[in-house]
This record gives C-alpha cells, sequence and structure tokens, in this order.
C-alpha cells in the first residue's frame, strides 16, 4: 500500500462537483502557488503536504480536531514516536508549523477503526461517530486504506503529541521569557536556595522535573485550592490565562516578540496564580498574558481513560426566551436595511463621490450622503463598502487633464477617481426590497473585514477600505454557526457572558479563532487581540441587516450560514448571489456561475425566498394628509419612492416612511421636469383607496407651479428675462443678489455677472422659482447625472486579481482545475 497512489486512485473516483469542493477548501489552485498540477496523483501528493493538510484541518470543526487528535495518539500508542516529531514549540496549532515533516509512509502506522469506534457508545453517540469519519474521508484528513482501518496524513504523526490545546514546551517558554534571575528564582522554589549556580543548570532542573509526569502531579497535589481551580481551566486548553503576574523587565508598554520578564513586586493579588507561576507552571508570553507549559498539561490530563472526543458543541447556557413577533422584527430590519441602501446609493447617483489618493472616501461626503439619505454616518459607510464588494458600485478614473504643451516627456496629473453607481445599479434600484438585499448579504457574508470596526480610535473611520482582516469571515461564520444551534424559541443574551459563550462556541465552530482565546483570573474565557470588539461590531451588523434579531438567527440568517457553509468565502473578491438578477425568484436568474456549483445555488436560492417570505411585497400607494405629509406603510415601490422622492422630503422611517411636501420641494420637482398636472395626477393615482388629495396638497402643487418659471436665466453668460416687467425691477432691487451685479438692460432683461448656474442658485436663494433657457429658447431641466462605472466584480472562476494572472497552462479557478484533471483521467 502507498498513501500517494491510493489517494490518487480515489480522487479518480470523485466526480467534479465532489472534486471541486475538496480543491476549494484546501485554497487550490491558489495555495499551489499557481504551479501546474496535471494528474491526480500530483494533487495526491500536493494534499498530503504539511500546508494542505493544515488548511484541511482549519476547515474543520474541533470536535473533527479532538478525533483525528486521538486517533492519532492510538496510532502514536501502537506504532511508537516517529522521527522528528518533537518540535520545539510544543505548538499550539502543530499544523501550522513551518517545519517540513519527516518522510512518513501512513501505511505503516494504521489503526483499526473498530478500536476507535468502541470509545463511543451504541447508538446515537457511535453514529454520529461513523459519520465524522465518513465526512473526514470525504475531505482527504483520513486516506484511503484497507476496510475498518484508518490511515492519517503524515502531518498528524509527526505532530501527534502537540495536538488538542496544547501549549509550547517549557524549554521554548523558559528561554524566551525569561533572564538568569527569574530562571534561578523558579529553581529555588522548586528545590531550594543554592540548587543551581547558572541560568543553564536551574533551567535543566526545572525542565528535567516538568518532563517527569510522575513528578508534576506529586507537586500539584500540594497546590492551594485556587490554582487547582485554573489548571482545570487551562489543561484541557486553551494554555493561556489573563494575569498581573509579571511586567516587562525593561519596562516595555509593548511587548516584542523578544521581550523579557520579571515577576512583579507584590505579585499579582491572586493566590493560584502566583502560587504556579513561580513554580513554572505559568511562563509570561505577553504583557498581561501566561502559558501554561506543554509537559504540564501532559502530565495532569487523565491518560489512562479511553478518549472521549466531544463531536457535538457544549449548549448554550447564556440564553434567553424571544419575545413573540420577533422573527417579523427581523423582517422589518431587513426591509429598512434595503430602504436605506437604497437611498444612500441614490444619493450616490446623484452626485457621485470623489476617492481620496490615500484611499477612502473623504469624512465631509461620506456626511454629505448620509445627511441626503437621512442615514446614519457609520451606517453609510457599510452601506458604501457592501455595495462596493457587491459590485453595485466602482470606482472610475476621471478623464486625465491635458499634457502641458511645450515639454517633452512631461507627465500630467494622475487623473482623479470617482465612485459611482455601476451599470448594474438600475436593475437593482427597481427591484423589490428582497432581490436589493441578496447582493448585499451575500456581500456581507464573503467580505474579510468587520466593517463597522475601526480598531484604532485615534483615526477616522473612512468609507471604502481595503478589506484585510484575515479572521473575520472565520469570526463570522463561527458566530453564525454558533447562533443555529440555540435551543428552539432562545436567543443569546446580550452580556459580557453571553459574548464569551458565543465566542467559546464560535472556536468550536472555527478552530482558527482558539489563537483568540484565554482564561482570565476567575477562570472563564475571555478574547485576545480585540477579538470582543469585533464580535460585538459582527453582531450589530447582522441586527442591522436582518440576519440577527433579539440574539438568534432569522430564516434569513440560518440560510445565509449555509451560504458560507457550502464555501461561498472561498471566491472572494467573487461573490455568490452578488451577481443574480435582482428581480427573478426561485433558482431563476442566478447566471452561468451558480449553474455549475449546485451547493452554492441551492444556498442562493434559499436565501432569496427567506428574504421574499420575510419582506412584504413593496406598497404601491401612500396616505397623504392635509398637514402635507404622505405616507408609505412598509417599503415603497421603486416608482413610488421616485415620485414621493421627487416631490417631497423623507421626513420619518420606521415601520412606514413619510414624506412631507412643500414649496420648496416642489419647485425642485418642476426643475427636474416635472409639471404641475403629471405630479398631481401621479399623485393621485398612488392615493391610497383612490382617495382625492387634500386641498392643501393640490393647492400647494397648482401655486407653485403658477409662479414657476416666470423668470427665465438665459445660457448666454448670462441673462434673466421675464415677461412681468414689475418682475425684473423687483430682482433688480433685490439686497440678496448685488453679488450678482445685475443690470437691467431691457424691460423685461437683466444681465448677470456670474455664470447660469451660479445665478439660478442665487434666485433660489432669495426666494424666486426660475428656470433656465437654453439658446433656442427651450427649457434646460435639471437632472441627476446618469454616469455609470463598469462592473468590477469577477466571476468565480476568475484569477484572483490580488495575484495577478496564473502561470501558462495553470487553471484559474478549483472548479476549472477540477475539469482539467477531470478529463485528463
Amino acid at each position: 500500500m502507498n498513501a500517494r497512489t491510493d489517494l490518487a486512485k480515489w480522487l479518480g473516483t470523485l466526480d467534479p462537483e465532489r472534486l471541486t469542493a475538496l480543491l476549494e477548501e484546501r485554497d487550490l489552485p491558489l495555495a499551489a502557488e499557481y504551479r501546474r498540477i496535471t494528474t491526480l496523483r500530483e494533487l495526491a501528493e500536493h494534499l498530503l503536504t504539511d500546508a494542505s493538510v493544515g488548511q484541511g484541518l482549519m476547515a474543520g470543526t474541533a470536535g473533527e480536531l479532538e478525533l483525528l487528535a486521538s486517533i492519532a495518539a492510538l496510532a502514536l500508542e501502537r506504532h511508537g514516536p516517529v522521527a522528528g516529531g518533537e518540535a520545539e514549540d510544543g505548538p499550539r496549532y502543530p499544523w501550522q508549523q513551518r517545519k517540513p515533516v519527516g518522510t512518513v509512509e501512513p501505511a505503516d502506522r494504521l489503526v483499526p477503526e473498530r478500536d476507535v469506534l468502541a470509545w463511543f457508545e451504541p447508538g446515537e453517540k457511535r453514529r454520529r461517530a461513523e459519520h465524522t469519519l465518513a465526512r473526514l474521508r470525504e475531505r482527504a484528513l483520513l486516506i484511503p486504506a484497507p476496510k475498518g482501518k484508518l490511515a492519517l496524513p503524515p502531518l498528524l504523526h509527526v505532530r501527534a503529541t502537540g495536538f488538542d490545546g496544547f501549549g509550547h514546551t517549557a524549554t521554548r517558554l523558559l528561554t524566551a521569557a525569561y533572564n538568569a534571575p527569574e530562571v534561578k528564582r523558579i529553581a529555588a522554589n522548586l528545590f531550594g536556595e543554592g540548587a543551581a549556580r547558572t541560568r543553564d543548570q536551574a533551567q535543566e532542573l526545572i525542565i528535567a522535573l516538568l518532563a517527569d509526569p510522575a513528578r508534576v502531579r506529586a507537586l500539584v497535589a500540594d497546590a492551594p485550592v485556587r490554582a487547582l481551580e485554573l489548571l482545570d481551566r487551562l489543561v484541557p486548553g486553551p494554555p493561556l490565562l489573563r494575569t498581573h503576574c509579571f511586567v516587562g523587565r525593561y519596562g516595555e508598554q509593548y511587548a516584542s516578540p523578544d521581550a523579557k520578564y520579571a515577576f512583579r513586586e507584590g505579585g499579582s493579588g491572586d493566590e493560584g496564580t502566583d502560587w504556579l507561576a513561580v513554580r513554572g507552571l505559568l511562563v509570561p508570553v505577553g504583557l498581561d498574558l501566561v502559558e501554561l507549559p506543554y509537559e504540564v498539561a501532559r502530565a495532569l490530563r487523565d491518560g489512562g481513560a479511553a478518549p472521549s472526543p466531544r463531536l457535538e458543541p457544549e449548549p448554550f447556557t447564556a440564553a434567553a426566551p424571544l419575545p413573540s413577533g420577533w422573527e417579523g422584527e427581523g423582517g422589518t430590519a431587513a426591509a429598512a436595511a434595503a430602504w436605506r441602501a437604497e437611498l444612500v446609493l441614490r444619493a450616490l447617483a446623484a452626485e457621485p463621490v470623489a476617492i481620496r489618493k490615500a484611499g477612502g472616501i473623504a469624512v465631509r461626503d461620506t456626511r454629505r450622503l448620509a445627511k441626503a439619505a437621512g442615514a446614519d454616518e457609520a451606517d453609510t459607510r457599510l452601506w458604501l463598502d457592501l455595495a462596493v464588494n457587491a459590485g453595485l458600485a466602482a470606482p472610475q478614473d476621471d478623464e486625465p487633464a491635458p499634457a502641458p504643451r511645450g515639454r517633452r516627456n512631461s507627465k500630467g496629473p494622475k487623473p482623479s477617481a470617482r465612485l459611482l453607481p455601476s451599470d448594474r445599479y438600475d436593475a437593482w434600484a427597481a427591484a423589490p426590497a428582497a432581490g436589493k438585499l441578496l447582493p448585499l448579504l451575500a456581500a456581507w457574508a464573503a467580505v474579510p473585514a468587520v466593517l463597522s470596526h475601526w480598531p484604532d480610535p485615534d483615526e477616522t473611520p473612512v468609507a471604502l477600505v481595503s478589506p484585510q482582516d484575515e479572521d473575520a469571515v472565520t469570526l463570522r461564520t463561527g458566530i453564525l454557526r454558533a447562533l443555529a444551534v440555540l435551543p428552539d424559541g432562545h436567543g443569546l443574551t446580550g452580556d459580557a457572558l453571553g459574548y464569551t459563550e458565543l465566542l467559546s462556541l464560535a472556536a468550536w465552530f472555527q478552530p482558527a479563532l482558539r489563537g483568540h482565546l484565554a482564561a482570565d483570573g476567575a477562570g472563564e474565557l475571555t478574547g485576545l487581540d480585540g477579538v470582543l470588539d469585533r464580535l460585538e461590531a459582527t453582531l450589530a451588523e447582522a441586527a442591522l441587516l436582518g440576519v440577527v434579531a433579539h440574539g438568534a438567527l432569522t430564516p434569513a440568517g440560518r440560510a445565509l450560514c449555509r451560504l458560507l457553509e457550502a464555501g461561498a468565502a472561498h471566491h472572494y473578491p467573487a461573490v455568490p448571489g452578488a451577481g443574480t438578477d435582482p428581480s427573478a425568484r426561485g433558482s431563476e436568474g442566478l447566471g452561468e456561475d451558480l449553474s455549475l456549483r449546485p451547493a452554492l445555488a441551492k444556498a442562493v436560492t434559499t436565501l432569496r425566498e427567506d428574504l421574499y417570505a420575510a419582506l412584504p411585497e413593496p406598497s404601491e400607494t401612500a396616505r397623504f394628509q392635509s398637514d402635507l405629509t404622505a405616507t408609505v406603510t412598509g417599503a415603497p415601490a421603486p416608482a413610488l419612492a421616485d415620485l414621493l422622492s421627487a416631490v417631497g422630503d423623507i421626513e420619518s422611517e420606521g415601520h412606514a416612511v413619510v414624506w412631507r411636501i412643500t414649496a420648496t420641494s416642489v419647485r425642485r420637482a418642476l426643475d427636474a421636469g416635472w409639471s404641475a398636472d403629471e405630479l398631481l395626477n401621479g399623485l393621485t393615482a398612488a392615493s391610497e383607496r383612490g382617495t382625492p388629495l387634500p386641498q392643501p396638497l393640490a393647492y400647494t402643487i397648482k401655486d407653485t407651479a403658477r409662479t414657476h418659471g416666470q423668470l427665465k436665466v438665459v445660457r448666454s453668460a448670462c441673462c434673466i428675462r421675464s415677461d412681468d416687467t414689475g418682475l425684473i425691477a423687483e430682482v433688480a432691487q433685490a439686497r440678496g443678489l448685488t453679488k450678482l451685479r445685475l443690470r437691467r438692460i431691457a424691460p423685461t432683461v437683466l444681465i448677470s455677472t456670474a455664470p447660469p448656474e451660479e445665478t439660478l442658485s442665487a434666485l433660489r436663494m432669495a426666494g424666486y422659482a426660475p428656470t433656465q433657457e437654453a439658446e433656442t429658447g427651450t427649457t434646460v431641466l435639471d437632472r441627476a447625472p446618469t454616469d455609470r462605472a463598469p462592473n468590477l466584480l469577477p466571476t468565480l472562476d476568475q484569477a484572483h486579481p490580488l495575484y495577478g494572472a496564473p502561470a501558462h497552462g495553470v487553471p484559474a479557478s478549483a472548479r476549472a482545475l477540477a475539469a482539467a484533471l477531470t478529463a485528463a483521467g
């Protein structure tokens, strides 16, 4: 038996869909650095490498890792250690080691499957174990073996001693953390004063003690109760603890990788922590952060009992009953999200914004868009970032200025860039609310950033930043998968206990998050690296989008979780679901990308239908009142929103949207080309139950239209004319218009020194209602710009733009590679 040959044969039995799923999980072809893989044997060789196996391990759950670690320990017991397996790190994540492992033939280290299944009680637990083993085989983390046998990839055999939540070795920790005085102090506490003269002698004594499990257990037998409580928490892992036992040796405020530490005078104030620290059982690895050495955890774990891998997550305890109607609140939030995003993109379409040369959008431009949309500034940044990642908006360079004349090889200024709606925007704007929200949710799921989290409090947040948070999707996926196992009818409590329990459970589903966990002085799990702040921001974004309500996943949230489980984030910056027809239903209009990927297509279809079920059909009518307001219950249809936004201004939102109509807003509609009859007829047709318009509203529109256009601004740099000679005389004497330096050249004509646009603005600010007239005598309408940028969203089969085109002959995507390998046989 040869592992590579047998794995290659097994790969040949996979259909293109299953092979594509495996390649995407292992991040191929990118993970192979676009090296050509042309045969199934070459693919098998790559899948057995350390890096590829590690990639696969990180895509599993902590339960799967625990099961694999137990199988590796069984192989270690049956076949002995592997040469090269004693990594000096005793790594926290052994699959992340950079040092290559020794040559191992998995066929020589088989273990009986029946012995592994014997760890689980007959019935449901054993069936779950069998299902997990089958899943691990499907993911090539258990490689082909004779019937009844289990074979592990080489990495798992070599690193068998370093799995399952262990810390670094004592040698590594002591050498990295201490100078000689601290090592000698620990030796003196363990062996008495004068036991060692030099640092090396002291460290050798400490290491020898910790390497002997019996001596470690004897030492811990005399520990105070508080120290035993901490060990109970640290021994199973993660091995990190927050404490104040140590200070930087040289007073560093921020610990560098080679920082040294000293014991804090007077101790930490915690008896158990201090007892463990002075005996070398806790060693500093950062400011206020210590680690339990590998040897200590190994000695204190129960080595006599059979392994008991837990294949299910721990149940939630920080849960509270959900109020009645909570799902409806989620639907309301989702509808509000779609509407608010539409308002922000409408404002962007009306007046695109410049992109700073340093990146991002200037704060003043973000504030202008927020004001125009009636949105919160932070939410506006979120909508803009989601729109760009969903392909609904895109940057576009302006035309470069002409090069200076008379100079050779002179470079003109770099063209500035603007953020514009993309060529997909207009179809999106005409779609129902569910169709609008689908690409935004798909982008939110896949983008590698917690967009609303700004880690540096001294920097001003800006929109349109480059997503660079490698852990964001991992955290988001873990949160959604953890919330999915809440008891029916319950939601997460929004307190510190709820957040830390959620983070712990998220790390069970996404083991990469375990490096962000530690225990605090009370033995409770807490977060490192600002992960709790990012968790809280992720939950806030999820609530804003209608994915979470009252701490529980909505149906749309569960569908989004399934989209992530189907591998949607593997394709970023392509976004599965963002390129679908926003007006289609069911499985229609998904596009060629998804038609070739059934799992993703099913997840996108489910998300689409859940959104349509949660979001009511848009309202086609409004209720008009005598106070000049128009109220639309729920989300307005696009045509109705266009009409009411043209003739009024949004006054309030929530379960209903209220527009206020004023003479100023009516003049704005008339300036844009609406006639009074068009406005009256359109509003009457939209009136709820066919009710006639209130008399004050009809009078406001007619009276404003009667005076509109009496003044004519001639586009001839620049004249003002009117058939009303009295009005011309009045304007000529108006104090507020002195900056125009108006001069009457005829009873019906004034000339202005300002250009037409400035003259129009000044007249409107003074309370008049002019229109602009072309040289031909026709009225020039004030229309919003209709510039559109090309959609830059890549397809799922395009090469990742950050890494450029692949080498000649190398497929650009996992699906293309799977197709090529299947065709080659």
